[in-house]
Formats: structure tokens, sequence, C-alpha cells
């Protein structure tokens, strides 16, 4: 009897660990980027912290049918939550009906999904409120030219993929600002997409410089065009104090940069944070807690001044 009792405690503590395990599904935009590597990792860090918690992360590739099925493919698994980091946030509404159908809490992590407004019930969205970004950005930029001593300045855009809400508000940002009295004296002359993209940054730089575009800075939607930016920029013999030059993320790379003298403004946006908190509202989602439907981290601008603050973070 007393061999049984063991045995029958035993399987109910083995059955009460298998009860509590939680998986989550992961399916990124891509792997191969600066900033979502970050955002991954602080994913994967907390699940570590968490006893019986694992996550299958998948890399969509920038394919937006790809992550389609991987969602499905999470779905068809049982997985007790999903999180999606959207390669195209337009998708996001059947991304959201097919986890709602089957009953899984869904999180949006960094890119706003187009449906964001109206979730279905055991689904949030994690991230930092894009409106603060560009608007930080374009106003430091704005205060540093107004301290040159510029009465009228030009500047050019790049921005991130036009399918990303972030893209579209942070450009937003940007005209919203130089729209306002203070700094109305910055016309913007040219504004393209680049991809998110360091390489494409640089090439479309390369191309204005080509052109005889004209300008005073270069306002990009995150650090990897601002770099690619500086790389033309530099390659063309260009002086870095003769242009101001600002991103938006504050990755390594960035920060890196910025103590050279290359890059002016960036703007923290906490990677890691966002991993987390997608994290934690997945998990308790799928315990049937109560989870805000915006999860916001708050943006923090980075300068010169306050640099050595945000080394230490990466």
């Amino acid at each position: 009897m007393k061999n049984f009792l063991i045995a029958s405690s035993m399987v109910a503590s083995l059955m009460g660990s298998a009860a509590s395990a939680e998986n989550i599904g992961v399916s990124m935009a891509l792997f191969d980027d600066n900033f979502l590597t970050v955002l991954r990792n602080g994913m994967i860090d907390y699940a570590g912290s968490k006893d019986g918690v694992t996550l299958q992360i998948e890399d969509a590739q920038n394919d937006v049918g790809k992550q389609l099925n991987q969602i499905q493919n999470f779905i068809a698994s049982g997985v007790d939550a999903i999180i999606v980091n959207p390669v195209d946030t337009d998708a996001t509404i059947a991304m959201s009906e097919a986890a709602a159908a089957a009953g899984i809490a869904l999180v949006y992590v960094n890119r706003q999904p187009v449906n964001v407004d109206t979730l279905p019930e055991k689904q949030a969205f994690v991230a930092s409120n894009e409106l603060e970004s560009g608007t930080l950005q374009t106003e430091e930029i704005c205060r540093l030219l107004t301290e040159a001593g510029k009465t009228e300045a030009k500047a050019v855009v790049m921005m991130g993929e036009l399918s990303n809400q972030a893209a579209r508000v942070r450009t937003q940002d940007i005209k919203d600002v130089l729209g306002t009295p203070e700094c109305g004296f910055i016309t913007i002359v040219e504004e393209q997409t680049a991809n998110w993209s360091r390489t494409q940054g640089s090439d479309l730089m390369t191309n204005w410089l080509s052109a005889g575009v004209q300008f005073d800075a270069v306002i990009a939607n995150n650090d990897e065009m601002a770099i690619g930016a500086i790389q033309a920029l530099k390659a063309s013999g260009i002086a870095m104090d003769a242009v101001i030059v600002g991103g938006i993320d504050a990755t390594a790379d960035a920060l890196a940069a910025m103590a050279a003298g290359d890059l002016d403004v960036t703007v923290f946006q906490n990677a890691a944070g966002q991993g987390q908190g997608a994290v934690e509202a997945a998990l308790k989602l799928a315990r049937g807690e109560e989870v805000e439907k915006k999860v916001y981290v708050p943006f923090e601008l980075v300068t010169p001044a306050n640099l050595a603050d945000y080394q230490s973070k990466n």
C-alpha cells in the first residue's frame, strides 16, 4: 500500500508538471535583422527563466504566405499561445481569425496589426508607441539644425517597408514635427523607401548623391538605413559634421556609429523589453488572465550626451 501511494504521488506530480508546461509558437518576420534579433533573444531569455515554458520559433523570411502557414501549423500542433511579429501588418486580420477560431491566445509584437482596435478575446499587441519614435527623432534633429544657426534646411527621408505600420507612422511623425512653427524651416526634398535595410539605405543615398540632391539632414525610419546612408556619405568623401543623421532603435551598431561621431540621433526601442512583454502577455492570455489590448514599452531619445547609458544596455 505504501509503495502504491508513493507511485500515485509521483504520477500526480508528473501530471501536474505536464499540465503546467506551456508551449508558445513564435513566428518572426525575419531572423536576419539586428533589432528583431535582440527582440527574439529577449523572448528566449525570458522564457528560459520560466519553468516549463518552451518557445518554438520560426523564421518567416519576410514571406507573408510562409508566415500564415507557420501560424496554421502552430494551431494544428496545439500550442498554448502564438506570438507573431508580422511580415505584413495588413495580413493580421486572417491571423487573428484563425487563432480565435481555434481558441488559442495570440500576441502581436513590435509591428502593429491593422486590426489592433478590434482584436478578439485572448489577443493583444506589445510594442512601443510609434507616435513617440519619429517625433522624438525629428524634434532633436530640428533642435540640432536650429542650434547650428540654420534658418532654412533640407532633409531627405528614408522610409521602412511601406507594408509596415511603423514605417507609415514614423514618416508621418516626421511630417507632423516639420509642420510646426518651430521646425517649419526644414523642407523634405526626397523621401523613398529603403525597406529597413542597410544595403538599400546605402544604395539610396548613393543614388541621391549621384543625382546632385542637396540636404542638411538624413531622417531614417530605422538605424540600419541610417548606417547605410552614413557609409555612402563617407564613401563619397562627405564630412559627417556637415550633415545631421538620425535613426531609430538604438541598436549596438547604431550606438557604435554615434560613438564614432557619425550618427547624431537615435531613439531607443527596448527590443528585449518587447520580447519579454510578448511572452508574459502570451502566458497570461493562455492562462485566462486579463491583459491590456495594447501594452506599450516607452521610446527614449538617445544622443551623444546620454550615449553611455545605452551602451551598457547592449
